[in-house]
């Protein structure tokens, strides 16, 4: 039997936060969240994850540098970056976070398939 990934999901937004982490439960997967960067860089160095699902955009250590710091620490943890669509900024900060090492980006609102595939890769 495969080993369950954890995934942590970062995310300023209390109610996309506990949906995601509801319904990645859903999907099978080891779960736990975080408001904000510096809160997942903490749970990171307590318990190692598989996968991280990072909103861009959050007060305080926000996705870019979250991104970095992961990368930094655990060099082969799956990075996701996610942010809102609909602008030009938000192509250029998702353009951005692929360059600080996100594997996959998403456009909210994404679908449980797409989310599924990032997650894999």
């Amino acid at each position: 039997m495969a080993k369950r990934k954890r995934i942590l999901v970062v995310d300023d937004d209390r109610a996309l936060l506990k949906s995601l982490g509801e319904l990645l439960r859903l999907e099978g997967f080891d779960v736990e969240t975080a408001a904000d960067g510096r809160h997942a860089l903490q749970l990171h160095d307590e318990h190692r994850f598989d996968v991280v699902l990072t909103d861009l955009f959050m007060d305080g250590v926000e996705g870019i540098e979250t991104i970095a710091g992961f990368k930094k620490k655990s060099p082969g943890v799956r990075v996701i970056a996610m942010s809102g669509g609909g602008d030009v900024a938000t192509g250029s900060y998702l353009g951005a976070a692929r360059q600080v090492g996100a594997d996959a980006t998403l456009v909210k609102p994404f679908g449980i398939e797409q989310l599924k595939q990032a997650i894999e890769g």
